[in-house]
């Protein structure tokens, strides 16, 4: 029968003579080389962080009180930069953020690009401000739109049809400056939600392009609100 060999028959080598000692995981050759993979993995993520927010979603930290109350101070919404992509543009109701160079301020000399590089990555990681060029606001003209304010009723109108303001803060009128605009193709009529914390459109009337956003300068369609935790959800854009 089979019995265990006597000690005696055993090679003679030392214990652990000839074994392949197990190195730890995080060792290459007997030195650490979890920061090397840390700092490797970090990098990777906020590049292609950064590559995300640069073509698909980006997060915007929202600054002022002009469009509550569907946009909080502190809020960071979800900028969809894909929702224009397939050539249908933005609509009325629409929440677009927009580089506002041109049309809300005028053109500028280029800042130290280094830093506009390094505010640029923080911004579309949601840990900076955004560019003070960058707004956001509700589209209510777009190309070929007339748009009165206001009519008997007090309500805006849209091609002659009263606009339904469901989204405006509490107790704001739809405006207190009268006006009347056709909307140049190729342009966005915007305003804020608040409007009487808002410097939207109506206030560049009597400016070079009278306040119209150019569609070629919209960034992108707020869809969502990604932070605080408890704000989670559409950002209220609706279509009139």
């Amino acid at each position: 029968m089979d019995t265990e060999a006597p000690h005696t028959q055993r090679g003679h080598s030392s214990p652990g003579e000839g074994e392949e000692r197990p190195r730890s995981a995080f060792s290459r050759g007997g030195r650490p080389y979890t920061w090397r993979r840390t700092v490797a993995l970090g990098v990777t993520c906020t590049v292609l962080l950064l590559l995300f927010s640069n073509f698909v979603v980006q997060p915007f930290l929202i600054p002022s009180r002009s469009m509550e109350p569907t946009l909080e101070v502190g809020d960071r919404v979800l900028v969809n930069k894909l929702a224009y992509r397939s050539g249908d543009g933005p609509r009325r109701g629409d929440l677009v953020v927009f580089d506002g160079t041109g049309s809300f301020l005028p053109e500028r000399p280029e800042d130290n690009p280094v830093g506009e590089a390094l505010h640029g990555a923080a911004s579309a990681l949601g840990l900076a401000e955004p560019s003070d060029s960058d707004f956001v606001k509700r589209v209510v003209g777009v190309g070929g739109d007339d748009v009165v304010c206001c009519g008997p009723d007090g309500r805006m109108r849209v091609n002659g049809v009263p606009l339904d303001e469901p989204y405006l803060y509490p107790g704001d009128a739809p405006s207190q400056v009268p006006f009347r605009i056709v909307v140049p193709l190729g342009t966005l009529w915007v305003m804020g939600d608040h409007r009487s914390q808002s410097r939207d459109s109506r206030d560049h009337l009597g400016q070079p392009g009278g306040g119209m956003v150019p569609v070629d300068k919209v960034i992108g369609r707020a869809d969502w609100i990604g932070w605080p935790v408890s704000r989670w959800g559409s950002a209220g854009g609706g279509h009139g």
